[in-house]
């Protein structure tokens, strides 16, 4: 029993009681480990991890990363940042400090403990890309002071801290770019396209598409991304990302909004709105990394992992 306890790993997970972050916690803890949940719940939901409160191998603590975090752990996982526009630009100046701040923070404890760490940054780096599909090699086109750059550039600013840590100290780090994600546990309200999709066509509401609908995304469900950080994090030092974590099968959005409604057996009608700004046409990422370093490529296609989000949002 004592040589289990040693050997196994104490992993922190920031963000872990998000949508995403939730879902890597259970990957976690299956596996042996112990998981120290970190999050403020702004986003997050502590209807997530409900289900984990009485394993004696998972702690929960309420803190925001902004702030220096002082603990003991083998791993860390920086998942800490609303990802949906509707949240990050509620205080779009908070997310910014999230995203730079946090990661200041999280390298920090980092070097300390001479751990390994895991960053969550996101397909936003690539902006409205000019380059598609997106390789890991493309710099991006993104407004630096357009409503979206909260996010985006406080994320590639992350990037940026993650890469000089470990060119100028020696730290071991892992950045995926993670492209849309969905499935149990997504917000109700965070404005995402499947989740809105699908709270409308439940409740009987009008569809509501932004622009013609002929922008693209490909949708990568939750456990397939999950499968690919673990992965990731298991690869050796020198691998340090960036990687493309996503679903290479592209769709228009009324392609999806017509799924959502025949999987949902709704009579939604289409009501098509302006454009947001800054929105980008097209996302799908060249997963040829992830194939080649992680052996890894996603499993779950659209309409099982859309009938699986349309069960929970149904419950």
């Amino acid at each position: 029993m004592n040589e289990n306890r040693s050997s196994r790993k104490r992993v922190l997970v920031t963000g872990g009681a998000g949508f995403v972050g939730s879902h890597l916690v259970d990957r976690l803890l299956h596996e042996g480990n112990e998981v120290l949940c970190v999050d403020n719940l702004f986003t997050g939901s502590k209807k997530n991890i409900e289900h984990l409160h009485h394993n004696p191998l998972f702690e929960f603590m309420r803190h925001d990363i902004t702030m220096p975090l002082y603990v003991e752990v083998d791993e860390i996982y920086n998942l800490a940042c609303p990802a949906s526009p509707v949240h990050y630009q509620h205080d779009p100046i908070q997310t910014t400090k999230t995203s730079v701040h946090g990661a200041i923070n999280m390298l920090g404890l980092a070097k300390r403990l001479r751990c390994k760490i895991f960053q969550a940054s996101t397909s936003e780096v690539y902006g409205d890309p000019s380059v598609h599909p997106q390789l890991e090699t493309y710099w991006g086109n993104v407004n630096p002071i357009g409503p979206r750059s909260c996010y985006d550039e406080g994320k590639r600013c992350a990037e940026t801290l993650f890469f000089d840590y470990n060119r100028q100290l020696g730290l071991s780090i892992k950045v995926a770019r993670i492209f849309n994600t969905y499935g149990p546990r997504m917000h109700f309200a965070d404005g995402r396209v499947i989740s809105n999709f699908i709270v409308q066509a439940l409740d009987g509401k009008p569809i509501t598409l932004f622009g013609d609908g002929s922008q693209t995304r490909s949708f990568c469900y939750v456990d397939d991304l999950v499968e690919a950080m673990i992965r990731l994090m298991a690869t050796p030092e020198s691998v340090t990302g960036p990687i493309n974590l996503g679903n290479p099968v592209e769709f228009t959005i009324a392609e999806l909004a017509k799924k959502v409604i025949g999987l949902t057996g709704s009579k939604s009608e289409l009501v098509f709105l302006p454009l947001p700004q800054d929105d980008p046409r097209q996302r799908k990422p060249d997963i040829g990394l992830a194939r080649s370093l992680l052996n890894w490529e996603p499993v779950v296609d659209l309409d099982r992992g859309l009938a699986r989000t349309i069960e929970f949002f149904s419950t």
